[in-house]
């Protein structure tokens, strides 16, 4: 129990048991008065059955109309009446219980015949009788209601702990994909730039200082790419797909991707106006992630960036030729184009890539015209 339990709440069953047998033991002593030997019994054995009326409510109730029968006592039938209606989910049973106890407090005893006038008010007895055992009744039947109430109020509150978990499990996830995906498409892809480029630097430079400096900082990016493919798919393992968080890059930004991404790359082509954010986020990871391949894994290939649209659909395809030298060995996640391909069915699109005839690759990217 906690603190905001009443203090009622708080006492221990077997005290209330012992006080509720107490104050039957009371009301039959006020009550009893010269009545015979089998009404004592009686009495005696309705309140000492209270002391079980939590395990056996219906046999303690019915031990209790014997004595209800004989002699004129209220809280012992009460108790049991109280404690069958807060247990029993059964009405029908319920008001056959305030029918028996109704009938063996207003029949008089001992039974014999009874005259024209005392039938009158045995009935009038009766239904009086009858209106008062409503009371523990419905008091049971509330007590029973209120704690269903307390245990689905719980249910609840646990149910909304159990959401609310659920809630900030899939908001790490969604950060933690996005990380991985900004850490694929953004540093990864700066950090390879910066190994092509000192590669080309070790192998054009004359002196040995800049030699030996060039091969340090290829071969710590080649490091540094290594680390970062391990840390995507760790994040990648337990982000889950999702979609984006912050801003990314749009279509704005491609002639400045290609012009800057260190090989020989045209771009063509036009798109329909105006395109939904998402739709330009995954134009230009596209983008992005092939002409990153086409640096690391083709030296020395031209590769065309040609955007396109028709009625249905429009896109971009990357198409690059063969490459001209022996490619660096660079690591490599196989993340990137998982990436893609996810970027793609978020928006109801398809992405494809594969070898072309001529020894080169191509990726194209399709996206509904009526993607969000």
């Amino acid at each position: 129990m906690n603190a905001d339990t009443p203090w009622w709440a708080r006492i221990p069953d077997p005290v209330v048991d012992a006080v509720v047998v107490a104050v039957a033991a009371v009301d039959v002593l006020i009550n009893l008065g010269d009545s015979s030997r089998l009404a004592t019994v009686t009495t005696a054995v309705a309140c000492a059955a209270l002391a079980l009326r939590r395990r056996f409510p219906l046999t303690v109730f019915l031990f209790t109309l014997p004595a209800s029968l004989m002699v004129d006592i209220v809280f012992a039938p009460f108790a049991a009446l109280f404690t069958l209606a807060e247990r029993s989910r059964d009405r029908r049973l319920l008001v056959a219980a305030a029918f028996l106890f109704a009938a063996a407090s207003a029949v008089p005893w001992p039974l014999g015949n009874v005259g024209s006038h005392e039938r009158a008010w045995t009935l009038i007895y009766f239904f009086y009788t009858l209106a008062t055992a409503a009371a523990p009744v419905l008091l049971g039947q509330l007590v029973q209601a209120r704690r269903d109430l307390a245990d689905r109020l719980m249910e609840i509150e646990t149910a909304r702990e159990h959401e609310r978990l659920l809630h900030s499990q899939a908001v790490l996830a969604r950060e933690r994909a996005q990380l991985a995906r900004e850490m694929h498409d953004v540093v990864s892809h700066q950090v390879s730039l910066i190994a092509v480029q000192a590669g080309a630097l070790q192998v054009a430079a004359k002196d040995p200082h800049f030699k030996e400096g060039a091969r340090t900082i290829r071969s710590l990016s080649v490091d540094t790419l290594d680390e970062l493919r391990h840390m995507v798919a760790l994040l990648r393992a337990s982000g889950g797909r999702v979609g984006e968080l912050t801003p990314q890059p749009t279509l704005a930004d491609l002639h400045k991707l290609v012009s800057t991404s260190c090989i020989e790359a045209t771009l063509t082509g036009e798109l329909p106006s105006p395109i939904a954010t998402p739709a330009q986020r995954a134009l230009y990871r596209t983008v992005q992630e092939s002409l990153t391949n086409v640096r690391k894994h083709a030296p020395g290939a031209a590769a065309t960036v040609h955007l396109w649209h028709s009625d249905d659909r429009f896109g971009v395809t990357v198409t690059n030729n063969a490459p001209t030298r022996p490619s660096l060995p660079l690591p490599g996640s196989q993340q990137g184009l998982v990436g893609l391909r996810e970027r793609a069915e978020l928006l109801g699109g398809a992405f494809e890539s594969g070898p072309t005839p001529d020894g080169g690759y191509r990726v194209t990217l399709r996206i509904p015209t009526d993607a969000d």
